[in-house]
């Protein structure tokens, strides 16, 4: 819905051999974790890794698979949280970095079916420096 803010310009961040990026609800309103139904970052085309994405929300860092039950952890559309992966950047550290953010949500009060809720799929692409973390 408001896929051009995902991610906060200025927030790639390396850390040996781990980066990570700050990124925006693209909703309106606050979801809670259970919400979060995954992301995927690319930086520079190479896919990190999934099994080491984490998210950090509200001073928590977790797995997607973690987030499932916290259903009273809220995600505000102010708030960033941090998507972070195993990837090194290698070259000049002044260097741009093309930042893809590949993100799913739930949408729990928007019923489709006696099953389903909305599910919405949002992409956004920066360019940054990295900056040590």
């Amino acid at each position: 819905m408001i896929p051009d803010r995902l991610i906060e310009a200025g927030t790639l961040r390396r850390d040996g051999e781990r980066v990570s990026v700050e990124v925006r609800l693209p909703w309106y309103r606050a979801l809670p974790a259970s919400c979060i139904g995954g992301a995927v970052l690319r930086v520079d085309g190479t896919e990190v890794p999934p099994e080491s994405l984490r998210w950090e929300m509200n001073g928590r860092r977790s797995t997607f698979a973690e987030l499932v039950p916290r259903v009273d952890d809220w995600w505000f559309p102010a708030d960033s949280a941090v998507l972070s992966g195993e990837l090194t950047l290698d070259g000049d550290p002044s260097a741009e970095h093309v930042v893809e953010v590949d993100l799913s949500l739930y949408i729990p009060y928007i019923v489709i079916s006696e099953s389903q809720v909305l599910r919405i799929e949002e992409h956004d692409r920066k360019s940054m420096t990295a900056v040590p973390a």
